[in-house]
């Protein structure tokens, strides 16, 4: 199923933001430890046990196990049970995690410029947005563009979950009525065609992973068993594809990882990545995410691997607890990510933290516009300026990559002033 998530969903928020989620330590070794966490109602807890039973029957019908990578497809995205294809909220306060664009719609409305330097770059009239959560970033994004008399002759939204496009419908129907008949929903990637814009914020960082730990020079795939009445990790030896790719990634870094090294390893990435880059034509695909550089990525010191769940806004570490009920994520390798765009065919048109993206589209002033002389107004636009830009908030957790066909080689705005390639 992720297969029909990756060609279009959104997610994720705030991954690690100690101010705003508190993070709940859960250690691989106690895989159901939920003290901490708010138990669900008895309906819910239904709702995940019927997932459950699923899941445990592929394991039995395959044999004992199945990979990380399929448990964590089953659990986001099984149709009408998983994760993203059910109906309870996942966005802002009544769900389990915010992101940055329903946080504050400085985010969106900086987005904006970035995407109205593109158009005009490429003569286009068009932005492709993969995947839209609750509608907010393209409302705020779709706002400004309006205002400043630039906006696109249509905005396409690439969804496959029913619940979200409604939701999307209504809030751009309410907030945007003049331009509400030239938004169009799409089912699938468009086979080229696309002069403009493809935007993904939050979308990487839920493709299902791998998982794997480090035995020697063996590569160990982290499989899922049940056991007992419960889902448990089991160890077997990785098939030549995910060993062949560890490897690569291990001879990249030039030094080995630590006996015991558990990380995640994204077998989807390059396929996909290449399936965005055909949609596009002239113009550039913009993907915003929480990630690293390939050797911040595997650093020794990450030895855990960057696996995270959300849960009515708390974070925690144990992927196998309420399936269906929480968000699972992984961070973004963008080194990979990067070689898949060249693999592609597309250029690299630059890589920033969130943070110099933001300020590099006109943080500064759209924030004061925004905050004026109410006191209150601005200690809120403050705050929502801190949470996007400082280190230990979203503003170095999350990257911005750009990657651009035929285009001016020059430097888009969101990257001009601190393009960061060469940590790639």
């Amino acid at each position: 199923m992720y297969a029909d998530f990756a060609f279009g969903m959104d997610r994720k928020g705030l991954r690690g933001s100690k101010e705003i989620n508190a993070f709940v330590n859960v250690p691989h070794s106690q895989p159901h430890a939920t003290a901490a966490l708010p138990l669900p109602d008895p309906a819910t807890l239904a709702h995940s046990a019927r997932l459950s039973d699923q899941i445990r029957d592929e394991i039995l019908a395959a044999g004992g196990s199945i990979g990380f990578r399929r448990f964590m497809d089953c659990a986001l995205y099984a149709p009408g049970l998983g994760y993203y294809n059910a109906g309870a909220a996942k966005f802002g306060p009544a769900g389990d995690f915010v992101t940055a664009p329903e946080l504050s719609p400085l985010f969106s409305t900086c987005l904006a410029r970035q995407c109205e330097e593109i158009l005009q770059l490429a003569g286009g009239d068009l932005i492709l947005e993969l995947g839209a959560g609750s509608g907010r970033m393209a409302t705020d994004l779709l706002r400004e563009l309006i205002a400043r008399g630039n906006a696109p002759r249509e905005y396409w939204i690439l969804e496959t979950s029913a619940g979200l496009r409604k939701r999307q419908r209504q809030r751009l129907a309410r907030e945007l009525p003049e331009f509400a008949a030239r938004i169009r929903w799409l089912d699938r990637l468009p086979e080229g065609g696309v002069r403009g814009v493809i935007l993904a914020n939050e979308v990487l960082d839920a493709i299902p992973v791998c998982r794997v730990r480090l035995s020697g020079r063996r590569v160990m795939e982290m499989r899922i068993a049940w056991e007992g009445a419960r889902f448990e990790w089991r160890c077997l030896p990785a098939d030549a594809e995910l060993d062949g790719a560890v490897q690569d990634i291990v001879r990249d870094l030039g030094a080995p990882l630590p006996d015991g090294y558990v990380t995640e390893v994204n077998m989807s990435l390059r396929a996909l990545i290449e399936r965005w880059a055909g949609a596009l034509t002239v113009g550039a695909l913009v993907l915003l995410d929480y990630g690293y550089p390939r050797r911040e990525y595997f650093h020794p010191q990450r030895g855990e691997g960057t696996l995270l769940c959300h849960y009515r806004h708390r974070v925690h570490a144990d992927p196998l607890l309420y399936p269906g009920l929480q968000d699972i994520s992984a961070a973004v390798d963008f080194t990979a990510v990067a070689e898949a765009g060249a693999g592609a065919g597309l250029d690299l048109g630059g890589f920033t933290t969130q943070a110099h993206f933001l300020i590099g589209c006109g943080l500064e002033e759209i924030a004061s516009r925004q905050s004026s002389d109410d006191t209150r107004r601005w200690l809120e636009v403050a705050q929502q300026v801190k949470v996007l830009t400082l280190p230990g908030e979203m503003g170095e957790l999350v990257k911005a990559i750009a990657f651009t066909r035929n285009l001016p080689s020059r430097p888009l705005k969101g990257f001009a002033s601190f393009d960061q390639r060469p940590r790639l």
